[in-house]
């Protein structure tokens, strides 16, 4: 039962960390807007693409679970 509490606190973390995300992610500069994010606007169709956005993100993600994983 103890693997069963670890995978629930890490889940609750893992919640916290996206809802704070929702909250504060507006107000961080250039995420979302940055070159390389492909936004099209029609009369009636609009579609985003935040590649570059989620390039970066995954590199700084892929460095801090490095980190953690030593």
């Amino acid at each position: 039962m103890p693997g069963i509490g670890k995978i629930f606190i890490i889940f609750g973390v893992m919640l916290v960390i996206v809802g704070l995300a929702f909250m504060f992610g507006d107000k961080i500069p250039y995420i979302g807007k940055l070159p390389g994010d492909i936004y099209i606007k029609k009369e009636r169709f609009s579609f985003y693409f935040p590649i570059t956005t989620s390039i970066i993100i995954s590199i700084i993600l892929t460095i801090i679970f490095s980190i953690f994983r030593k």
